[in-house]
């Protein structure tokens, strides 16, 4: 008898055929399990992006929670070119009246333009003030002299790196005209007190070490009076300090940018101006105007997120992920709720759409730029609204800081999004492992029937070789007969 190669050969079953066919019937409880587990997958990614838009919102609210927020003022000059300003937390609303009378400058040397080559020596350059008329020099307080060492017939370059590199609060450049190379000194700041004088270091039989301004290196010193012009370095400019007067205060700084006159403002002097320029400081309405609109930004996209995902289609009669979801409906409950509800805090403030910030049908917020705008004429009511915190109750804290904490509770290791989302996860998981063990079970299932069937075949392929012997045999047998 001739060996089966495959099944259904010798039978004429379709074993193959059969096989997957009732496999496909046995597989139905799997297809189930795949299509539970890609609706579970998708609302455990609507709970991601809830969460995500909950912080947004979180810190929206935040901001508008914080006192810096409500505290931030802006300094504005009736002319920027005479001064700039810009304020601090500390800074306080007002207005002031501003002269400058002279810009802070920083003193400058310039040495003979036959200064150079020169001889060896040491040169000393001390930090301090001129008095008037520079019949005198007051040394720096704190400060000590700094000592160069020259070599001879150094270049304007050599001499200018090396008083740079002993950083002795001034700063040396070379400045090349018609007339040669020049070496120009510069204080590395400016103001009366950083002023310099420049003076040759030299040492007696004794070893006794004294300064002079006519030396080898005369012509690279500074340290009037009595010194021949043309033979010392010459000032180019003086050191001086800012004078101005603000509201016919007089004010003198070492620096253009003048700092504590006004607290909390830092003043940038930009030129000389005898006319005065108003100075206002005022509250930021436009920083706060933008905080707020990031929070009804923040608030909407959530609430248009939430409507999304929890809608119905009546034409093609499908509802959205979360369509039915009990937490996401207390979600958008609770956030109608504390929107449209009536605070206890002090002011003249208690509901949002006072100041313009209205809900809707559709649980949205829309602002009345108007309204706002009008509202914040009474900033501390509008903080109040806003930022106030640790009342008695909680109607008695601001809007933004409710909805602070309640996203935080959301948020939270136990909250309410977290918990839900760790669930759906549990159920992606168990779902999965189902799966598995019900794919284990289809391979026994399929690995019998097959073993099954191919007994069947075996056998069919038997009794058909029988059947056709046994005709042979009959046939043969009435031939004969016959």
């Amino acid at each position: 008898m001739a060996s089966i190669s495959s099944a259904g050969i010798g039978s004429g079953l379709d074993v193959n055929s059969i096989v997957t066919q009732l496999m496909s019937v046995e597989k139905a409880p799997l297809q189930q399990m795949q299509s539970e587990a890609t609706k579970i997958q998708n609302k455990l990614s609507a709970y991601g992006k809830i969460q995500s838009f909950v912080s947004t919102l979180r810190d929206a609210a935040a901001t508008l929670s914080k006192s810096s927020t409500w505290g931030d003022n802006t300094a504005t000059p009736g002319d920027s070119s005479v001064l700039t300003a810009t304020t601090d937390t500390t800074a306080a609303a007002g207005s002031y009246s501003m002269t400058v009378q002279q810009l802070a400058s920083a003193q400058t040397l310039a040495s003979p333009a036959n200064a150079f080559p020169i001889g060896a020596g040491r040169l000393r350059i001390e930090l301090g003030a001129w008095a008037t008329g520079q019949t005198g020099f007051t040394p720096k307080s704190g400060s000590t002299g700094i000592d160069v060492s020259i070599d001879a017939n150094d270049t304007p370059a050599q001499v200018r790196d090396k008083i740079n590199a002993a950083k002795a609060g001034v700063m040396a450049s070379v400045v090349t005209d018609s007339t040669g190379s020049r070496l120009v000194l510069r204080s590395a700041e400016t103001g009366k007190e950083n002023a310099f004088r420049v003076t040759e270091v030299v040492t007696d039989a004794a070893g006794v070490e004294s300064t002079t301004n006519a030396g080898g290196l005369a012509k690279l010193t500074f340290n009037p009076p009595g010194a021949v012009a043309g033979t010392t370095m010459a000032q180019t400019l003086a050191a001086a300090n800012a004078e101005a007067t603000i509201n016919g205060l007089a004010v003198s700084t070492a620096s253009n940018v003048m700092t504590g006159v006004v607290e909390g403002v830092t003043i940038k002097l930009g030129k000389v101006s005898s006319t005065p320029v108003d100075l206002t400081v005022a509250s930021n309405t436009e920083a706060i105007k933008k905080a707020v609109t990031t929070f009804t930004d923040a608030y909407n996209s959530l609430n248009k997120y939430l409507a999304d995902q929890t809608k119905y289609d009546s034409v093609s009669k499908q509802g959205a992920t979360l369509q039915g979801d009990s937490g996401t409906n207390s979600l958008r409950s609770s956030m109608r709720t504390l929107m449209g509800s009536t605070g206890s805090m002090s002011g003249a403030f208690q509901r949002l759409s006072q100041v313009g910030i209205s809900p809707q049908a559709d649980g949205s917020l829309s602002v009345d730029a108007a309204k706002l705008t009008s509202a914040l004429g009474k900033l501390t009511d509008v903080k109040a609204l806003f930022a106030t915190t640790d009342a008695a109750t909680d109607s008695g804290n601001g809007f933004a800081r409710r909805l602070q904490t309640w996203s935080d509770s959301l948020l939270s290791f136990d909250g309410s999004l977290t918990t839900r989302s760790s669930s759906l996860q549990r159920q992606i998981t168990a779902n999965t492992k189902k799966q598995e063990s019900f794919n284990d079970r289809l391979t026994s299932v399929e690995a019998r029937m097959r073993a099954q069937y191919t007994s069947l075949d075996t056998q069919m392929a038997k009794l058909n070789n029988l059947s056709s012997y046994m005709t042979q045999q009959i046939t043969n047998m009435n031939k004969s007969t016959a």
